[in-house]
């Protein structure tokens, strides 16, 4: 008994020995300022990157736009990268590997547009997606909710050229609404619930209706994810962490005081209404892969790619499926699918 118990110390102190001897890795991450970053934000504020030996970084950018010319010079590791864009970044030559979910039910489903929607301003006259012929409409440029306006009018036979599409931002969207420099806004929550509160009378015409997958996932390019995989896999690791942290509804209160904090202006109330909108799943896996060439095809029907592309080119499950074999309880809470 006596040997027993001096093996188990000698392995025991080896294992601390070797956690204590693990180095700490610096690591930029890039996100933009809204609440389907949930993950980066608890990930850093929690201690979820600084227990699996990150020591991370987070930059903040307008865009996804933004993010890919930050990745490309050098400034991030790893960003954030939505199916709306990154399709066509690659086709462009962006050589960039995606190693684990971020935003959006890919995993499950090749739709995921509940956190989208089309808001109106009272007296604008819009009643319907007709209605919206002739007037101002704000939306992010290139961004997802202009890649789910010109879906939507799509599916219903109204053809873009007959809006007064106004490029917003984040930032101004809410103040612009309030104002009445828009009639109608297209954006993603939290900022629907801000104009819905904001301006009295307000109301959505239209949300969600399974039109695009509101998806992303982390990717970086491969001279530094392939660096060093141990440390890419501790990235992994931690994002996957504090993405069962944010699902868990038993968190929400906690979850809301960590979005005010990061984002300029949010009140803790709006994350704790709106945060049932988002999904959160890592996992990536074949439906994944399926709505990636979804979003491609209507990227190559808007005219933004001219060919599709293999995602098996883009995404790379080595890091995740070994998140989900060493700790299968970061999961349980999800449905199955891929």
């Amino acid at each position: 008994m006596r040997k027993l118990l001096g093996v188990a110390a000698i392995l025991w102190s080896g294992i601390l020995s070797a956690e204590a001897a693990t180095p700490i890795a610096k690591y930029s991450m890039g996100a933009v300022p809204n609440t389907g970053n949930m993950i980066m934000f608890v990930a850093l504020d929690k201690g979820f990157f600084t227990k699996h030996g990150i020591d991370a970084k987070v930059m903040l950018r307008d865009t996804g736009l933004a993010l890919s010319k930050s990745l490309q010079a050098g400034e991030l590791d790893l960003s954030v990268a939505a199916m709306a864009n990154i399709p066509v970044a690659l086709e462009r030559g962006l050589k960039a590997r995606a190693v684990v979910g971020y935003t959006g039910a890919a995993y499950t489903q090749s739709a995921d547009d509940g956190m989208l929607a089309i808001v109106v301003r009272p007296g604008s006259g819009i009643n319907s997606l007709a209605d919206l012929k002739g007037k101002k409409v704000g939306v992010i440029f290139g961004a997802m909710n202009d890649f789910y306006l010109q879906e939507v009018l799509k599916k219903h036979n109204i053809p873009l050229s007959v809006l007064d599409r106004v490029n917003v931002t984040t930032s101004n969207a809410v103040s612009l609404f309030d104002v009445g420099g828009v009639g109608a806004i297209v954006m993603f929550e939290p900022f629907n619930t801000m104009m819905l509160d904001k301006v009295k009378g307000s109301k959505v015409i239209v949300r969600g209706g399974g039109h695009v997958c509101f998806c992303s996932a982390l990717h970086g390019l491969p001279e530094r994810i392939y660096k060093d995989r141990g440390v890419t896999q501790r990235v992994v690791d931690a994002t996957s962490e504090a993405a069962y942290f944010v699902r868990d509804p038993r968190n929400l209160d906690e979850i809301s005081q960590i979005a005010s904090r990061y984002i300029r202006g949010l009140d803790p109330d709006i994350v704790k209404r709106t945060h049932k909108f988002w999904g959160f799943d890592t996992r990536i896996g074949k439906n994944t892969y399926k709505a990636f060439n979804v979003a491609v095809q209507q990227l190559i029907a808007q005219k933004k790619m001219k060919a599709p592309f293999d995602p098996e080119k883009y995404y790379d499950t080595t890091f995740i499926r070994r998140t989900m074999e060493r700790h299968p309880e970061w999961f349980k809470d999800l449905p199955g699918g891929s």
